[in-house]
């Protein structure tokens, strides 16, 4: 019962940060600070899944190093976004489309 409880932890985690990502659209950032808080509640169930079944644990830092290259990707384009627009509005983000 305690394993079942350590398991539904993680996805609840994951439940909650789609739940931000989705209902708050209105800055950049905090759709990115989202972003990295589903990655690092999936690195967790990773970890936790890896360790309960006693296998190498060269996968979560494959996705370790995936997550980072994702958060500097996200962090660069927030930099250029503030650099050419002045602000990190989703608004003006649709302007970049045209």
């Amino acid at each position: 019962m305690v394993m079942i409880a350590n398991f539904i932890f993680p996805i609840f985690l994951i439940f909650i940060g789609c739940f931000v990502f989705v209902s708050n659209r209105k800055f950049l950032l905090v759709t990115l600070l989202s972003l990295e808080y589903i990655v690092l509640s999936l690195f967790l169930f990773i970890f936790m899944f890896l360790s309960y079944f006693s296998s190498e644990l060269y996968f979560s830092m494959m996705f370790l190093t995936f997550s980072v290259c994702e958060g500097a990707l996200g962090l660069s384009i927030l930099v250029s976004m503030i650099r050419t627009h002045g602000n990190n509005y989703m608004q003006s983000f649709n302007i970049l489309l045209c």
